[in-house]
């Protein structure tokens, strides 16, 4: 039966050995006791966590789901309890700001966590993940009466944190919303308006619930340059820090969904709750953007960590079932031993492993940004995390529903049942294509804006990183096939995104019409570049060394020839896709 292992030895060898989070750390004064062994003890008391207590309530939290009962909103058996021992663990303030009671551990073993809790239990990951990205909002915009009112609270886990964007209305284009905020002669608001798609909006396991609201003044201009931000507590807080009256908010329905259904996706009512300003006004889609690109990478971690829990299940599975005859075999099988059910587990292994470092390496370069003395270190930092945000969101998350598809598959009709959590992996996975701003959408942010930040100058850097890859392993003999395949597919990367930048598919249209393709395009030569690190890493004669060559081999010889067909179809431009009449659809 399926179970959840976390994959703390692969996660070591990526920070160790490929990484050199050891040297990384060592240039930053606040992170330089952050050592090897550190980082192994947290992630494997965090394995066990998520294995013992959030896995075993996966599926059953699925299948019970949540429900509102007199206005409140009541989760599975087990999840208050749950996340009470997680947030006594001190688990919510991992990354957080020591000033208000966090660790202040780097983000690269926060996400690592993320990728466990994501793996474990979708579902209750979201919670202390919503929590940190407001945590990091209110730090990052808010009054320090704000900071020294809820932070504390929120990061030990005795309040969680919501973000209230979408309308009805007002989907991806935030500009069209139409919730009110109105002056209070106290100096805060009086915010009108309902929300949709709220994750964490109500729950039974904290006792206040911090809501983020995107809303208007009176006197705010049209579209997004109009919006402004909003900290709207469940509770009012009293003059002794505990919460106190009902702040007129309320939930309207829970929504009935594919997946996740652990998590209350809520419909939120805010009938002249009171709330107060966040940063200054009609700039909240600014600050707001501090939680959701936090939470932009927490997503793509989502499709990561699913992606890996359905390959642990496939890949035992695969091991223990008897089915067919393979070929050359005259007796039963386990099923492993056919090459589809191999190509298959080598695709998901593939993806998992090279979106794990990706995910690492983006990771590394955000504690960069935040601790490294050196300025222009943070600033190349800060311009490769822009760069590769909205490609991890979507990348990730696209090929993590493709890996739980695949995972599957390989139980055949086991996998299109309940008890061997396949078919529950599927229907999680999908929504993070989705929430957080469409993977259409990331792509678009990809190529109309991050291509040109700065002048280029990420695009550039990350490019000469992969290039100082090629030249490293050029004399190595045993690795000359994987690298001719990442020159090739870097080769196509390099020209299409020329084209885009200054050439011939340049105009807005034929870079909208590219977006999608290219940012497959770009993910998998990033994949490409990290599976040749990869290897130039593990060039002994271990089982491990052995798994990373011939998974590097299968990816260089059946996936990366994937990226000459995405630079053809890029080539095309948008006239095939913009011929027909929108009334012929």
């Amino acid at each position: 039966m399926p179970s959840y292992k976390a994959p703390v030895d692969e996660m070591m060898f990526l920070l160790r050995d490929v990484l050199d989070v050891r040297s990384v750390f060592a240039d930053m004064p606040e992170q330089a006791d952050t050592d090897e062994d550190t980082i192994q003890s947290v992630l494997e008391e965090a394995g066990r966590f998520c294995s013992d207590i959030l896995y075993p309530l996966n599926m059953t939290g699925d299948v019970e789901g949540c429900r509102l009962e007199n206005g409140a909103v009541i989760t599975p058996k087990g999840f208050a309890a749950a996340y009470h021992a997680f947030s006594e663990a001190g688990w919510g303030g991992l990354s957080a700001s020591p000033d208000y009671g966090g660790q202040g551990l780097p983000r690269t073993i926060q996400i690592l966590v993320d990728e466990m809790l994501s793996a474990s239990n979708l579902s209750f990951g979201l919670f202390p993940g919503l929590t940190r990205g407001a945590v990091e909002t209110i730090e990052a915009h808010a009054t320090d009466n704000l900071k020294t009112l809820y932070l504390p609270k929120m990061i030990a886990g005795t309040w969680t944190g919501a973000m209230a964007l979408t309308e009805s209305n007002a989907g991806s284009d935030l500009g069209l919303l139409k919730t009110t905020a109105k002056p209070r002669d106290d100096g805060s608001y009086t915010i009108t308006g309902t929300k949709i798609f709220i994750s964490s909006g109500d729950h039974d396991m904290a006792e206040n619930v911090i809501h983020l609201v995107l809303a208007r003044l009176p006197d705010a201009p049209a579209g997004t340059k109009g919006i402004s931000l909003f900290l709207c507590p469940k509770f009012l807080v009293r003059g002794d820090g505990k919460p106190g009256v009902h702040n007129n908010i309320s939930v309207g329905a829970l929504e009935h969904k594919m997946g996740i259904h652990a998590q209350p996706t809520c419909v939120m009512n805010y009938d002249g709750s009171q709330g107060w300003l966040i940063g200054t006004p009609h700039r909240g889609l600014a600050a707001m953007f501090t939680m959701m690109n936090a939470e932009r990478l927490f997503v793509g971690v989502q499709g990561l960590g699913v992606a890996d829990a359905s390959y642990q299940t496939a890949a035992t599975y695969a091991l223990e079932r008897l089915q067919g005859r393979a070929p050359n075999s005259n007796t039963t099988s386990p099923i492993i031993a056919h090459p589809d059910v191999r190509r298959m587990l080598l695709s998901m292994r593939a993806f998992i492993e090279a979106g794990r470092a990706l995910t690492l390496f983006t990771a590394l370069e955000m504690d960069k940004e935040k601790f490294h003395p050196d300025p222009a270190m943070r600033h190349a930092a800060a311009g490769l995390v822009a760069l590769l945000t909205p490609v991890i969101k979507a990348a990730l998350t696209d090929f993590g529903f493709e890996a739980t598809v695949q995972g599957q598959q390989v139980l055949g009709g086991h996998g299109y049942i309940r008890e061997w959590g396949q078919e529950q992996y599927v229907r999680d996975a999908r929504i993070a294509m989705i929430y957080e701003g469409t993977n259409g959408i990331q792509a678009q942010d990809l190529v109309l804006r991050k291509l040109t930040l700065d002048d280029g100058q990420p695009v550039a850097h990350l490019f000469g990183l992969i290039r100082k890859t090629l030249n490293t392993a050029e004399p190595v003999p045993e690795l000359a096939s994987i690298r001719h395949a990442v020159q090739n597919a870097f080769t196509h990367l390099e020209t299409v995104t020329k084209r885009l930048t200054d050439g011939d598919l340049s105009s807005t249209e034929e870079r909208n019409a590219a977006a999608v393709d290219y940012l497959r395009l770009f993910a998998l030569t990033c994949f490409g570049w990290l599976w040749l690190k990869m290897t130039l890493a593990t060039r002994d004669n271990s089982d491990q060394a052995i798994r990373k060559l011939a998974t590097a081999q299968f990816f260089a010889d059946r996936i990366l020839p994937q990226t000459a067909s995405l630079a053809s179809q890029i080539g095309t431009g948008s006239a095939a896709i913009m011929a027909l009449p929108a009334e012929l659809f």
